[in-house]
Order: C-alpha cells, then sequence, then structure tokens
C-alpha cells in the first residue's frame, strides 16, 4: 500500500496513527460489578448464610408479615381453656375465617389469641369455643356485633365470652373422685349415722337406711366402677386418637352420597330420554301409520301362504340338497361336465362281448386311482 492510500484511508489519519488514541485502547476499562470467582470466598459464604437465614425466618414468620400474613390479630379472655387449642378454627356464621394463634394462662384467665382475615369484628363482638366434632374438637365461634370496629389492642372481655362444659374431662373427674374415695371408710360413717339415728322418728330412720344401703352399693360395686369409668376414659383417648381417621371416613362418605346423587341424576336423565324416545316413536308410527298399513297386510298374507305350503317347501328343500350336490359334482371338473349313457349301444356291438355286471348303473370309482 502506498503513502497516497494510506493518506485517503478515512480510519487512519494524514499524519499517521494518532498515539493519544493508541493510549486509550491500550487501558481497559474496569467492569461494574466484579464475578464471584474474583471475590472473597469468606465473604460471599458469610453473605450468602446472612440471606438463608432472612429468608427462613420470613418464611417462618409468613402469618405475621402484613402483606401476605394472616389477616388482622385480636384477643379474648375466657374462663377456661376448654380444650382450645393453637391451630383451631376460627369461625363467623359457620364460615372459617382464620384460626387461633395462642392459648395462655394470665392470672385467673385465659388468653386467646386468635386471627381473622377480611373479616369485620365489632366492639360488642361476642366469642364462644364451640365442639366442631363429637370426638372433641373444638373451634372459636366469633358473633361480630357492635356499631364500631374492635379495637386489636383490646381484648374480648369475660362478659362476651364462653367456655362449653366438656363431658369428656366431667367423666375423667368422676373417675378420679371415685378412685380417691374410702369406700370402706364411707360405708362405715354411713352405718355410724344410721345407728345413731335409729332410735329417730320412721321418716328420719327411713332417710337414713336408704343412706346406709346406698354406701353398701357403692362399696359393693366400688370395683365395676372403678372398671367402667377406666374404660369409658381408655374410649374417649381413642375416640379422640382416631379423630382424623372418623373425620376422612365422613369426608369420604361424603363423596360417596355425591357419586350416588350424580349417579341418579344420570339415570333420571336416561329414563326421561327413553320416555321422549317413545314419545317421538309413538308420533313416527302414527304420521306413517297409512304406508305401514298396507305393507304390514301383503306381510301378513304373504306369511299366510307360507304357513300353507309349509308341508310342500319343507319337501323341496329336502330334495334340493340331492339334486344340488349331484349338479354340483357332474360340473365341479372344469369348463364341461361328466355324463354317462347306458344302453344306449346293443351288448353284441360291446367289445369284450360281456355287459356290465351292474347293469345301466355306472362303474364306481376305485380308491387311489
Amino acid at each position: 500500500m502506498t503513502d497516497h492510500q494510506q493518506s485517503e484511508d478515512p480510519a487512519v489519519p494524514a499524519g499517521g496513527p494518532d498515539p493519544r488514541g493508541a493510549g486509550r485502547r491500550g487501558r481497559r476499562r474496569r467492569p461494574l460489578f466484579r464475578p464471584l470467582r474474583d471475590r472473597n470466598p469468606v465473604v460471599v459464604g458469610a453473605v450468602g448464610l446472612l440471606l438463608l437465614a432472612v429468608a427462613g425466618t420470613a418464611a417462618y414468620n409468613a402469618d405475621a408479615l402484613p402483606v401476605i400474613g394472616g389477616g388482622t390479630a385480636y384477643a379474648a379472655d375466657f374462663s377456661e381453656a376448654a380444650g382450645l387449642r393453637s391451630g383451631n378454627e376460627v369461625r363467623v356464621a359457620g364460615v372459617k375465617v382464620g384460626k387461633v394463634t395462642g392459648v395462655a394462662l394470665d392470672g385467673d384467665r385465659v388468653k386467646v389469641t386468635f386471627t381473622v382475615r377480611d373479616t369485620w369484628i365489632g366492639d360488642a363482638s361476642t366469642a364462644a369455643i364451640g365442639i366442631k366434632t363429637l370426638l372433641g374438637e373444638k373451634y372459636l365461634a366469633v358473633d361480630p356485633l357492635g356499631g364500631a370496629e374492635q379495637d386489636p389492642d383490646a381484648r374480648i372481655p369475660l362478659s362476651r365470652t364462653t367456655s362449653p362444659y366438656d363431658v369428656t374431662k366431667a367423666l375423667d373427674g368422676l373417675g378420679q373422685t371415685f378412685g380417691a374415695l374410702d369406700t370402706e371408710k364411707l360405708s362405715e360413717s354411713f352405718r355410724t349415722i344410721a345407728d345413731t339415728f335409729r332410735n329417730t322418728p320412721d321418716s328420719v330412720r327411713g332417710a337414713v337406711d336408704g343412706l346406709s344401703a346406698l354406701s353398701r352399693t357403692v362399696a359393693d360395686r366400688d370395683a365395676q366402677l372403678a372398671r367402667l369409668l377406666a374404660g369409658s376414659r381408655q374410649l374417649t383417648t381413642t375416640l379422640a386418637d382416631q379423630n382424623g381417621r372418623f373425620e376422612s371416613l365422613l369426608a369420604d362418605g361424603n363423596l360417596l352420597l355425591g357419586e350416588l346423587r350424580r349417579r341418579r341424576d344420570a339415570i333420571h336423565a336416561l329414563l326421561t330420554g327413553t320416555r321422549d324416545l317413545g314419545v317421538q316413536l309413538t308420533g313416527l308410527v302414527q304420521d306413517n301409520e297409512r304406508q305401514l298399513a298396507p305393507t304390514l297386510d301383503a306381510l301378513d298374507r304373504v306369511t299366510t301362504v307360507l304357513r300353507a305350503n309349509q308341508a310342500s317347501l319343507d319337501q323341496a328343500l329336502a330334495l334340493a340338497g340331492p339334486y344340488y350336490r349331484l349338479v354340483g359334482n357332474t360340473v365341479g371338473s372344469g369348463r364341461w361336465f361328466d355324463s354317462y349313457l347306458c344302453g344306449l349301444v346293443p351288448r353284441t356291438y360291446l367289445p369284450a362281448g360281456t355287459p356290465p355286471e351292474t347293469g345301466c348303473l355306472p362303474p364306481q370309482p376305485q380308491g387311489g386311482h
């Protein structure tokens, strides 16, 4: 390349390459972000662990977050917990709107905290512990009353809360009470009272005798009552342990009933369709009665003639079988048919001079020939 051509090149100035441009091209620009492989692995590991810890904490306390959390938190005072536990449902008018988040003892009362979502709770609302299932599962029922919204920082007082009567706990307490009684001493005390009031009027003495008889009955049945109460306690414990299975059984029964209802609807639709088909067929027959009547009459006459000539038809079919068999044998050898003539030529003209032994019957074919 000549100097003249170099001067005309637009990429290269006339006076030669710019040394300042070469210097700028020699310096590389620093990237905005350094790759992780160029950073300190200890710092990268510490930051990663910190981010994982923050993410785990946020996921564990997701219900408490303001945007995706479980809603507004409220608290109520109850005289007793009555078997209510954290995680039980909160219902308004029978619809689940939240869950119980805590049950704790606060002095002489029980503090129950719960959260509800998209539900209005008034300043006169009442709360009650209800029984969800026959096995003792509980839930918190809230009746949203009042003209203003309930302050989340103020508890619902005892005057607006209700605790249920727990039959299981009552039976358990009865069993413990009977177990703690000394029936022998109780019977002896009743006998002493009866002896003391022996000389009293008949009404008092009859009452004391009744108490004595009651004490003897209790003493005689002590072991049986203890076994009965122990069995009742075991039964309630077993039912409580099988609560989930009973719920699954009831849910499966609900599915079965739903399926039966759908099958019933399908059968009803089938019967309705069959009835409609019968109506359409009836209308079709009525519309084509004039065309069908002559056809049916002719068919009836044909069947009458066939029935009258049934014997002749049977005989014809019996004779047609051998006839068609012989015809098939005659024309079944190819594009010709076999025939046999006997008696056409006099006996004296035969080459051997002797007629066949079988007369005019055709000779029988020999096997293998």
